[in-house]
């Protein structure tokens, strides 16, 4: 990149305003969040963090991060995953940890032993799997989930029954695929998923019964960007009787490299359609961007927004814009943005093509026991 772009480019990161006060969201609390999930596994090695604003002093990122803005912990709870690694014990553990800070909790479901996501929904390998037995197993195991996490005295902000579940959850079972034509094929396609979405709603409200507090029930689905997706998903799944009142908050990714139509634009326009449309609060629960991406290890992605840099200070060029989309939504819904994984030094690249999209600097140096450097970014939810 030519200097005169850079010298352009970095005053952006700090010099961004904020939204005129008549613009910002009308909620009381805008959700500024860090999935951190992965942190335990990593202390556990020996892993620490040094905070460059006080002269690298070791700090646990969380201090770092809700320094930086940070009001939110989003964390993914696996069912029995190999190990305990994010699962119920585990995730208890840091959400303790993160109250006790004042921080808000968010559990991402992902109804799995493992990962999650567009492109695979393997069900709990202990589970049914014909459709009546798994969904009453699914409606009890998210009905004692929640109960466990009340009684160890955690009031969950948001829960989001499943992850990224644009194809459905529990495949082959609950496989789904909005691509399906004409329309009404499109809707027999989705009965599965909302019977079982039907189940993992009703275990919310059977946890109600002991709990405290109820938390915002989320629905989340990747693409954010992406209006004919979220209006033929939402639509199949009230065509198959899910309520518009059986949840309460959308929940979007939104990545600058999986596709060049992922711009602030198209993701603008989704938004603010699905406000008008459901009349219900809208939150960005996954995006990140690259501090570096220069081709070493694979060709660089294009970015859906070019002209921002893929640097430290282009994190937060990106993070802010989201945040400014977000706090623009009509009728004053937008709800939050999160950061996925700032801190996990050991998967630097976060899924993307570029070496590096987390918030701290690296040293490999007595691997497995790493030290992350806070960067300028960390800071990036100070808007």
């Amino acid at each position: 990149m030519r200097l005169s772009t850079l010298f352009f480019l970095l005053p952006l990161a700090t010099a961004i305003p904020k939204l005129p006060r008549n613009q910002e969201s009308s909620h009381a609390f805008f959700f500024k969040g860090h999935d951190l999930s992965s942190l335990k596994t990593l202390e556990d090695v020996g892993t620490i963090y040094r905070d460059t604003t006080r002269h690298n002093q070791t700090r646990p990122a969380d201090d770092i991060l809700g320094d930086g803005g940070m009001n939110t912990v989003r964390l993914r709870i696996w069912v029995y995953p190999e190990g305990g690694t994010n699962g119920l014990e585990y995730n208890l553990e840091l959400a303790k940890r993160f109250k006790s800070k004042g921080f808000k909790i968010y559990l991402d479901f992902h109804f799995s032993d493992s990962w999650a996501d567009p492109n695979k929904q393997p069900p709990p390998a202990a589970w049914p799997t014909t459709l009546a037995p798994l969904a009453s197993t699914l409606r009890g195991y998210v009905k004692e989930t929640l109960i466990c996490f009340d009684r160890a005295g955690i009031d969950l902000a948001i829960v989001a029954l499943g992850n990224e579940i644009r194809h459905g959850i529990l495949w082959p079972v609950g496989h789904a695929d909005v691509d399906v034509q004409p329309w009404p094929a499109t809707i027999a396609n989705f009965s599965n998923l909302a019977t079982l979405y039907k189940a993992a709603r009703a275990g919310v409200d059977d946890a109600l019964h002991a709990v405290a507090s109820r938390p915002q029930i989320m629905i989340h689905i990747d693409n954010g960007w992406n209006i004919t997706l979220q209006q033929r998903w939402f639509g199949a799944m009230v065509a198959n009787g899910i309520r518009t009142t059986d949840w309460d908050v959308f929940g979007f990714s939104f990545y600058p490299f999986y596709g060049t139509a992922a711009t602030f634009d198209n993701l603008r326009t989704t938004l603010n359609t699905l406000a008008w449309e459901y009349k219900k609060p809208i939150q960005v629960v996954e995006t990140d961007y690259p501090a570096i991406c220069n081709g070493e290890y694979n060709p660089i992605p294009e970015s859906s927004e070019p002209e921002i840099p893929y640097s430290i200070e282009g994190q937060t060029i990106w993070t802010r814009d989201v945040i400014g989309i977000v706090k623009q939504i009509p009728l004053g819904l937008g709800q939050g943005v999160h950061y996925w994984e700032p801190a996990w030094l050991n998967n630097s690249n976060l899924g993307s093509d570029c070496n590096d999209a987390i918030l701290f600097s690296t040293d490999y140096s007595n691997y497995p026991q790493m030290v992350g450097y806070s960067r300028s970014s960390v800071n990036l939810f100070r808007v």
